[in-house]
């Protein structure tokens, strides 16, 4: 009985890894769905981890059939030419906000200069008619299929030099992402805007090609620009967002039940990156004093105040309306805080 009984739990045993080892083989097989996503943050920044997790929930969702590759620091592409691959098909996913401008006239509104003061502000305008607006043209003009947003955090202007006031701006070379707007305000404000990728601004930095950058706090310390420049100049001249995007035509192809793990896995990673975002922002600042920049207040009104005309001259007729609708938007938000 003994023998029989050992022999019964060998074969078990037997047939429990030629299972396990058939499991393991089928997941090896090359997936249904090869998806690649290029973005330009650093492996340590939130939304490249939302996107990994995103890529091991599609994983486990699909028991394999979605296979999600993610690129960080421009290793495939650009910014704006990510964008271009997608529309070709060559690439899948990306980020991407107001470098759509160069594409839609709306998308200006993801990241308009001295627009929105805070996230209340950015949350009710992308709830608005606007928001709908901006999603709607993307999907339908450029193509590309947002999966909810990224909150960016408010753009500070980084410098080797103290920036008090507008004044202290002059002739500073300054580089700025490929947004109309963003040149428009910068010259407004007496600097030398110059557009360029993001995986070359600590390289030029480094060289003095540029003097300074502006970006979000955790854009800051994950391109390591605590390395060439002291300053964080705390000019909050952007409250902005970014659409995690597939390209329409991807998502399209994808059969039926993996479009549906697909929505829910997105849903999930907006989620996540959220909470990452929240817990991450307050100790990302006293990281980046830590590692010696300095945080300089400035004259926010005077900022505002110089560049406003220029950058609502610079707007289409059309677009100088949606400016009023969320000039409108405010006012009403003011008020509900004061009832």
């Amino acid at each position: 009985m003994l023998q029989c009984s050992i022999k019964s739990n060998f074969r078990f045993l037997l047939i429990l890894l030629l299972f396990t080892s058939i499991i393991q083989c089928k997941r090896l097989e090359k997936p249904e769905v090869h998806l690649q996503a290029g973005i330009l943050v650093s492996d340590t920044h939130t939304w490249y981890l939302a996107l990994e997790h995103f890529s091991k929930t599609l994983d486990e969702r699909s028991n394999g059939r979605i296979r999600l590759d993610v690129y960080h620091s421009e290793q495939l592409a650009k910014e704006i030419e990510s964008i271009r691959l997608i529309r070709a098909g060559v690439i899948d996913i990306t980020t991407t906000g107001s470098t759509l401008n160069n594409w839609i006239e709306i998308a200006a509104f993801c990241e308009l200069p001295f627009l929105l003061r805070d996230s209340i502000d950015m949350q009710h305008l992308i709830k608005s008619e606007v928001g709908q607006r901006i999603e709607r043209e993307m999907l339908e003009v450029t193509g590309l299929r947002p999966l909810g947003y990224f909150q960016r955090g408010a753009r500070h202007l980084t410098s080797n030099r103290p920036i008090k006031h507008p004044d202290d701006l002059k002739g500073l070379i300054i580089r700025v992402p490929n947004v109309p707007s963003f040149v428009t305000a910068w010259s407004a404000l007496g600097a030398k805007p110059t557009p360029m990728a993001f995986s070359e601004v600590f390289t030029s930095l480094q060289q003095g090609t540029i003097e300074a950058q502006e970006n979000p706090f955790a854009l800051i310390k994950s391109a390591g620009f605590a390395e060439v420049q002291k300053y964080i100049n705390l000019t909050e001249h952007v409250v902005s967002w970014v659409y995690p995007v597939i390209g329409e035509k991807q998502f399209q192809a994808l059969p039926e039940d993996l479009k549906k793990i697909f929505l829910q896995a997105a849903d999930e990673m907006i989620k996540y990156e959220h909470e990452l975002f929240l817990k991450n922002n307050k100790i990302i600042q006293e990281e980046l004093k830590h590692q010696g920049m300095e945080f300089i207040e400035v004259d926010k009104n005077a900022f505002s105040e110089k560049c406003s005309q220029a950058i609502f001259n610079s707007l289409s007729p059309e677009m100088q309306k949606v400016y009023h609708k969320v000039i409108q938007m405010k006012k009403e938000i003011d008020t509900k805080k004061a009832k």
